[in-house]
């Protein structure tokens, strides 16, 4: 292996370990939030102990985070040097507002729900969690923000002396398209991921407390904590489905090579483009006639790309043929550039990230049946249902993602159909010219070893304290004399 295809596993690697702790974190901020609202105005212990219960599992979730995430930007200037040479007066300005703004309202207003339970009135301390909910958005706002301007690069020109491209706009880079439609899509995968998790973890107590006796007083919190997940997991998947439609065909006009690779489209179809569940044969894409399409929607692909159930879809022969002629051939050393971007890793991506979102569908139906009309769940399949639903939108949101970052290659920066074709750079280019094989190698095994510690660290965290279930809690006002008492832990 050489440097840039390191460096690209090592990026992928951090990333992916990262994204797995973001989405939950986003998500169940928001329902935390939501559970301690219902405390307040209720005053029912059992949305104080769901809020504390799920809030101790967030705090696990947001510490591993922000530990995983600090490697993040320093790997730009580790070992995509060129990259942020190029990109730097661009893409750095939604990330330094993401950490100036964003992550200090986090951190701030999580110290003070974590410390305030017994020094702040009850409506202060609900809006501490609030603000650090409201925190979390703004951070993914501004990290979308900064990749969607990878994706399709506005508000920005080439400067040619400096060789370089240079913001113009802020507001068209906060603004752009690709991200006020990306931000709904990652928010609604964000809730479906928290969804998935409170109602898992609630099924799996209410099957045992209710095996152990059937008038159990813990059942009714479990089955509220069910029923909660359930509704989130609900809307989310419907904003899911909705949002991905507008993503898809907003991707199918800034990258029409990325939706052909999505289908592993290799010629252009004579009529509308069906869309396959299952295909075999060489999807490298040398060999079309091998590819065989096993299971197809016909016409799903033309709609899914156009919004027309007749729309053409180009494929990726054709699409080949047209960047070359429009961004160029042959590379510096006269080799052939290709466009097309890894059709398996694409197609499948792709497959994965759709089909593993079932489970949690699955789950979300099974317990709005389940507990109707009062009733709780007894059943053990159920309990094994929700066990394996717990990890499938985690991986389905990961594979998202690799299916976005992997279908705009060979691009780092993906040119901009309707802008400056300037402003783009191959990610051939952007790789550091001052690391050598072993320093990343090397960096990219520690990590890899370093993030595998922590990941076990974080499961045996996360199944220790949801093993442990909601514990009876106690809730006394801060007085006005208890500036003197010595502040006590939450959690």
């Amino acid at each position: 292996m050489d440097v840039l295809e390191l460096a690209r596993w090592q990026f992928g690697i951090t990333t992916v370990y990262h994204f797995i702790l973001v989405p939950l974190t986003i998500g169940l901020s928001t329902m935390v939030a939501i559970l301690q609202t219902a405390w307040v105005r209720t005053g029912n212990e059992k949305y104080l102990r769901l809020t504390k219960f799920y809030g101790k599992l967030l705090l696990i979730n947001f510490a591993l985070g922000v530990a995983t995430g600090i490697v993040q930007e320093f790997q730009f200037g580790m070992n995509w040097a060129e990259y942020s040479r190029f990109v730097g007066d661009v893409f750095g300005a939604p990330l330094a507002m993401e950490a100036l703004a964003a992550f200090f309202l986090e951190s701030t207003f999580l110290g003070l729900w974590i410390f305030g339970w017994d020094k702040l009135p009850k409506k202060v301390h609900l809006a501490t969690v609030w603000a650090f909910a409201i925190g979390s958005f703004l951070s993914a706002y501004f990290i979308i923000a900064a990749n969607s301007w990878m994706q399709h690069p506005v508000g920005a020109v080439y400067n040619e002396e400096t060789g370089r491209a240079e913001m113009t706009d802020i507001w068209a880079v906060l603004t752009n398209n690709t991200t006020l439609v990306a931000f709904p899509h990652v928010i609604a995968t964000a809730f479906l991921v928290a969804g998935t998790f409170v109602a898992g973890i609630a099924v799996w107590w209410m099957v045992r407390k209710s095996r152990e006796d059937r008038d159990h007083a813990d059942l009714s919190m479990y089955r509220t904590a069910a029923r909660f997940g359930a509704v989130t997991m609900l809307i989310s998947g419907v904003g899911l489905v909705a949002t991905g439609d507008i993503q898809a065909k907003l991707m199918f006009e800034q990258q029409p090579i990325k939706m052909a690779a999505a289908e592993g489209l290799v010629e252009t179809p004579d009529g509308p483009a069906p869309f396959s569940l299952l295909t075999l044969g060489n999807l490298a894409g040398d060999d079309p006639e091998s590819v065989r399409h096993i299971i197809e929607i016909p016409h799903f692909l033309s709609y899914m790309a156009t919004g027309d159930w007749n729309g053409e879809v180009k494929g990726l022969d054709e699409l080949q043929e047209m960047y070359a002629e429009r961004y160029g051939a042959f590379d510096a050393n006269g080799d052939e550039i290709e466009y097309r971007p890894n059709l398996a890793v694409t197609y499948w991506s792709f497959r994965l990230m759709i089909g593993l979102a079932v489970f949690s569908a699955a789950l979300c139906v099974a317990i709005f049946w389940f507990t109707r009309k009062g009733r709780v769940i007894d059943q053990e399949w159920m309990s094994k249902l929700a066990l394996i639903s717990l990890p499938m939108p985690y991986l389905a949101a990961s594979f998202g993602w690799i299916f976005t970052e992997m279908g705009r290659q060979p691009f780092v920066v993906a040119p901009n159909p309707t802008g400056s074709d300037q402003v783009m750079l191959m990610t051939t280019f952007g790789v550091s010219s001052a690391t050598d094989v072993g320093e990343v190698a090397t960096s990219m095994i520690v990590f890899t070893l370093v993030y595998a510690v922590l990941g076990v660290f974080w499961f045996r965290l996360i199944q220790r304290y949801a093993s442990e279930g909601a514990a009876h809690v106690e809730y006394e006002e801060p007085s006005d004399d208890d500036s003197d008492r010595p502040m006590s832990f939450a959690y």
